[in-house]
């Protein structure tokens, strides 16, 4: 007996065909993204720890950025300590005012230290230096200045978003926090303890950059990027899981964000699964109809 398929407005050659092109050309999108082998961003460990400074005990004595000096640098050179905090006397880079409203550097006589956040990756510095000089150190994985590979170029003066990288106008190097090997000295300098050294803490998000990043990065280095983030790796695919679950109102909060976490990652994940399903599902009712 002849099945009328006139009701059937998709055929399972259609589905296989659909299929089959569908997943050729997510596995092409990978070396059509990539598009050439380049060096991949730092990545970099989290550092093992990072200072803090408490503000209201702060006296604006600058003995900090003294110590600074004359342990990593063996002078006295406040304008290249890795902390700051004569930038940030006399109520602020405009001076004093009149009227001062806000706090720190806005004009209420807050003294705000500026640090060095020893960021978690992406590092801005370590990810825009041309010659990979920005390093782990080996004490406690702060980020330090290989005075060996640096060029003095400046650029990672402009990636800072908190302006924490300083210049050696002697020798034509850059120079940052590198935690003194786990023992900062300005910590130790502090007269009035509000400095401490403390485990690792993330800082980036709590205080707002001074300036924006004017040094773009690199288009080798951010196509180099997607060996980690691009789409379809099995780091993004295996957070698909605990998102659905977060998502159905079960299991912990597991965040969906990122780079590589796209619409691929899903598709791969959930869709491709599903379409095989279907045309398996539509074979059988097929085969089932004929009997």
């Amino acid at each position: 007996m002849k099945t009328n398929h006139s009701k059937c407005s998709c055929t399972r050659r259609q589905v296989l065909i659909w299929g089959g092109t569908s997943i050729i050309g997510l596995t092409a999108l990978r070396f059509c993204v990539a598009q050439e082998d380049y060096r991949p961003l730092i990545i970099m460990e989290k550092a093992r720890g990072v200072i803090v400074a408490d503000p209201v005990r702060c006296v604006g004595c600058g003995r900090c950025e003294l110590a600074c000096t004359e342990f990593n640098d063996g002078k006295a050179a406040p304008s290249m300590s890795r902390i700051k905090v004569d930038r940030n006397l006399n109520f602020g880079p405009l001076g004093a005012a009149t009227w001062r409203e806000g706090r720190g550097n806005m004009g209420d006589g807050l003294i705000v230290q500026d640090l060095c956040r020893q960021c978690p990756h992406p590092v801005p510095c370590a990810d825009i230096c041309p010659e990979n000089a920005i390093i782990l150190s080996p004490a406690d994985n702060a980020r330090m200045i290989d005075p060996e590979r640096c060029t003095g170029c400046k650029v990672c003066l402009q990636a800072c978003p908190w302006e924490m990288i300083s210049f050696d106008p002697e020798n034509g190097k850059a120079t940052k926090c590198n935690l003194c090997e786990g023992k900062p000295k300005c910590v130790e300098a502090c007269p009035a303890g509000s400095l401490s050294y403390i485990a690792w803490t993330d800082l980036t998000g709590k205080i707002p950059p001074r300036n924006l990043s004017t040094a773009p990065l690199p288009q080798q280095k951010a196509l180099s990027c997607q060996e980690c983030h691009m789409p379809g790796q099995p780091h993004n695919i295996r957070r698909i899981g605990p998102s659905i679950l977060t998502a159905l109102g079960g299991g912990r909060s597991a965040s969906a964000g990122g780079i590589g976490f796209k619409w691929i990652d899903m598709a791969g994940a959930i869709l491709v699964p599903a379409a095989i399903g279907s045309v398996l599902v539509h074979a059988l009712l097929r085969k089932i109809r004929k009997k």
